[in-house]
């Protein structure tokens, strides 16, 4: 019945963040809107971790998966992309150094707060 529970909060994000992207007057991905609003209610404490903890870390332990259909895509439309192969090879290089170099920075912010949180708020540097 947990499962169940935590599946159907899941799911009502995910609605209502579809029902949002419905009303806004610009293109915004339903997805996009969707983590957003799941981080603003754990945030304030409409939701707690408990409630969508096993179902999160299920979907997060299976994420190779929801890119299967992607990669697929790729090879179907392949000839399509072969004339820019190098162009998108480049692409990914960046983003992904760019990606990297922003998720350590983000780590090391975050755990300096951390830090400085344990330390009741002194300035550790």
């Amino acid at each position: 019945m947990k499962i169940i529970k935590q599946t159907g909060i899941i799911f009502t994000v995910c609605w209502v963040s579809v029902a949002v992207e419905k009303v806004l007057p610009f293109t915004f991905p339903a997805s996009v809107i969707g983590m957003i609003l799941l981080f603003l209610c754990l945030v304030t404490g409409v939701l707690k971790l408990e409630h969508i903890q096993e179902k999160a870390d299920f979907l997060l332990s299976n994420m190779s998966f929801f890119f299967i259909p992607a990669g697929v895509s790729v090879i179907n439309y392949f000839d399509l992309l072969k004339d820019k192969l190098a162009q998108l090879i480049f692409i990914c290089i960046v983003s992904t150094v760019i990606t990297f170099a922003v998720t350590a920075w983000a780590v090391k912010w975050t755990a300096r707060w951390c830090e400085k949180k344990r330390m009741g708020g002194q300035d550790i540097e």
